[in-house]
């Protein structure tokens, strides 16, 4: 179209220069009207040009992302423990191997003691699935102590004595696409598709434990909340996709419904070395899942209060389907929470959050785990949890600029009296497997500090610290830890890491990089239980051959490199 624009001009300007001089003498006012209709058609077609620039590709599409590679060497020691799921999976092999050897021999009295012990124990099992409270677990053990004894179940008991699990050589493969859409005037869609794999597997479970049972409930297998989070397989998966409405009746008010962007907010950008969220990211000491969910929004312009705004966030992490049906009573767990944030610019950023989990499930959806195909089949109770945290940057701190962070929390527990039959009669945070605990609230804390010392030579320095105390749950699953979410750790978790920029000119956008980052890290556990909300913790110096769905892990170390190509 701009070719035709020079086009007409050049035949206007060659027009002018041989009308005869006679000819233009008698007839100025009918060329001076055509140069007039010229003029207004040039100025209709720029109109054309701007408008189809306006719809081009580059004023409504924005992509990006990044691919990592990362290798990790992890190593850690255990405690000894009773491996219940290897327990009834021996005392079924030993029963029916023993069935088939005394029919096979011919001894009918073995043969029926065979058949009555194998029978006795799907009782126990079909019984043990029926029960849904405290007080029907009690009664149930009280009816079935032989069969826990040394003569049932605890005759084919799978004691697991201590060990040191190394796996000296872990790459994975991550890939983020990200599509910035901007469809109508104040209305924008978001859209994050993720793949996360680890080389030579393709496995729903997190990291595989070698058929051993698992560490962590965090990293058993993959569910809706983690997915595309922690390792799994090469599918591109939705991660993100949410829409935005801006500006609401030209106020500073926004609405966002979808799959929201409620993972690896603020502070853990620093260590990622991801730009900072926006209003739409949580703080990652209080949750790292993703959402599918809503928020409201609204950012006042108050001087004293630099980029202050508030929301209010809403989110579904299990839907139940048709309740109170003869096969379902399980209700849908949701979380409410509310966000203040009094200050968020450059040098100083300040968060306020309270969260509400309701119906809190015992186990998420899973297949292909340790244990089977899992689904939630109890709702355990409620969850609050409260916190406040900063994140600063002090710039010309000697040659660099420091940025600090610190960040609180609590968790309160409201369980209701009921208890999941699929771990061992555990409720929310009482309980160990076969020893039920009276439903009472708990309340567990947990804090995390860190600072990056960012060089000229876009060389970055970090250490992070985190504590979380006995009865401490947060709802983090996603977080980027290979062992475990380290915010969610029972104990301390001590993390020291540097990255260097490499010095490349940027292409795809301002924003591109391309980095290396090398860290340590070193989980030192208090308690049992990390990231688990289910059944009660237990100190790790008594950690001494107990029944137990996890293997506990005492200590353990993650030495990792990554190569992040950010676009």
């Amino acid at each position: 179209m701009r070719n035709r624009i020079q086009q007409m001009l050049a035949i206007g300007l060659v027009a002018c220069m041989n009308i005869p001089l006679a000819a233009q003498a008698a007839d100025d006012g009918e060329v001076l009207q055509k140069i007039d209709n010229l003029y207004k058609e040039i100025d209709t077609l720029k109109s054309s040009v701007k408008k189809v620039e306006d719809k081009s590709l580059g004023k409504w599409l924005t992509i990006g992302g990044e691919y990592r590679f990362r290798y990790d060497y992890l190593s850690g020691a255990t405690k000894p423990f009773t491996d219940v799921t290897a327990t009834f999976n021996n005392a079924q092999s030993q029963l029916q191997q023993g069935y088939f050897n005394a029919a096979a021999a011919g001894n009918s009295a073995a043969t029926q003691q065979f058949a009555g012990a194998i029978a006795g124990m799907t009782s126990f099992s079909q019984q043990m699935a029926q029960v849904k409270t405290y007080n029907q677990a009690l009664s149930f053990l009280g009816a079935n102590q032989a069969m826990l004894g040394p003569q049932g179940l605890g005759a084919y008991a799978v004691a697991v004595p201590s060990y040191k699990p190394e796996e000296p050589t872990l790459y994975t493969n991550m890939l983020n696409l990200d599509l910035h859409i901007k469809a109508t005037e104040n209305v924008t869609t978001t859209v994050r598709l993720a793949m996360y794999k680890v080389f030579g597997s393709q496995d729903d479970q997190a990291v595989d434990n070698g058929g051993a049972a698992p560490f962590f409930a965090d990293r058993v297998g993959v569910f809706d909340g983690t997915l595309a989070h922690v390792p799994s397989s090469s599918y591109l998966d939705v991660d993100r996709a949410y829409a935005t409405w801006s500006n609401i009746a030209d106020q500073p008010l926004w609405f966002s419904v979808g799959r929201r962007p409620s993972t690896n907010g603020a502070p853990s950008n620093l260590r990622l070395n991801n730009e900072r969220p926006g209003n739409g990211g949580t703080p990652s000491l209080l949750v790292d899942y993703a959402f599918d969910g809503m928020t409201i929004g609204y950012a006042p312009d108050i001087e004293a209060l630099p980029g202050a705004y508030a929301k209010v966030c809403y989110g579904r992490g299990f839907d139940s389907g048709f309740r109170s049906t003869p096969a379902n009573s399980i209700a849908d767990t949701d979380m409410l929470g509310i966000a203040v944030i009094p200050v968020d610019t450059d040098p100083l950023r300040v968060w306020l959050q309270w969260n509400r989990g309701f119906n809190i499930f015992d186990a998420p959806t899973m297949n292909n785990t340790y244990f089977g195909n899992t689904a939630p089949k109890a709702n355990l109770g409620d969850i609050d949890w409260w916190g406040a945290g900063f994140m600063s940057t002090f710039k010309k701190v000697g040659s660099g600029d420091l940025n600090v962070f610190a960040d609180t929390a609590l968790s309160v527990t409201h369980p209701n009296g009921n208890v999941s039959s699929q771990f061992g009669f555990q409720g929310l945070m009482t309980g160990g497997f076969f020893a039920p605990e009276a439903p009472t609230s708990k309340t567990g804390w947990a804090v995390s500090t860190g600072l990056r010392y960012d060089l000229p030579s876009k060389t970055k320095l970090g250490f992070e610290y985190n504590h979380g105390s006995k009865d401490w749950i947060t709802f983090a699953p996603a977080s980027d830890d290979m062992w475990t979410s380290k915010v969610g750790t029972r104990g301390n978790v001590y993390e020291a890491y540097v990255i260097q920029e490499l010095k490349l000119k940027p292409i795809s956008s301002y924003f591109s990089k391309t980095f290396i980052r090398i860290g340590y890290q070193y989980y030192d556990f208090d308690y049992t239980g990390s990231n688990n909300w289910v059944g009660a913790p237990v100190k790790m110096s008594d950690v001494k051959g107990q029944m137990m769905a996890l293997t506990p892990l005492a200590h353990a170390t993650d030495i990792y490199t990554t190569l992040e190509v950010h676009f």
